[in-house]
């Protein structure tokens, strides 16, 4: 069964985003962009909210295109495009959409359980309105937080505060990067 997988970079303090949603402060080099190519090329498909997904198709379609695009970034342009996309949002047009996309109106969890259930990689799941919506229907299997050794001080949390039941993760992996990020793997384990 594939897993729901979410992925996001954090600052030490706990935040995906800065006060006006700026993510300049994220550090990522080759080293990290590369570790992110393998493991997104793997995936079976993008679920963001639609604030997550209009920021990556305002770059990423052509982002190979710029004749400063490093070899890595050319790299996961192309995994983007090629990569399938449901995007959840009540105020764009449901169904078809460019880049291999999918428009749903809301999370349905009986619909996400059956995705589940279908062949192919794991879900990456990104944007933490969006995890605060699967994390309450206990629609996340892992989590893969990348920590950036930066104090962002105000912003989006990375964890906004939901209504679900606290628990124990597993911890799967720990990595740290050249440039000092660190990966915390944790497996969501059954409660």
């Amino acid at each position: 069964m594939r897993k729901i997988v979410l992925m996001m970079s954090v600052s030490l303090d706990g935040y995906m985003e800065g006060p006006a949603r700026e993510i300049a402060w994220h550090r990522v080099d080759d080293e990290l962009h590369q570790h992110m190519n393998d493991e997104i090329r793997m995936m079976g498909g993008f679920l963001d909210g639609r604030v997550t997904h209009e920021l990556m198709s305002d770059y990423w379609p052509t982002a190979d295109a710029d004749p400063a695009c490093t070899p890595v970034t050319a790299e996961f342009a192309g995994i983007w495009r090629e990569m399938p996309k449901i995007v959840f949002s009540r105020t764009l047009k449901p169904g078809p959409a460019p880049w291999h996309t999918t428009v749903m109106p809301e999370v349905a969890p009986e619909a996400i359980r059956a995705l589940k259930e279908l062949p192919g990689g794991d879900l990456c799941l990104g944007g933490a309105d969006l995890a605060a919506t699967f994390l309450k229907h206990d629609l996340v299997d892992e989590s893969r937080i990348y920590v950036h050794p930066v104090l962002v001080g105000a912003g989006k949390q990375t964890f906004p505060v939901t209504e679900f039941a606290p628990r124990t993760l597993r911890l799967v992996e720990s990595r740290t990067f050249g440039n000092g990020v660190v990966l915390l793997r944790h497996a969501w384990d059954a409660q």
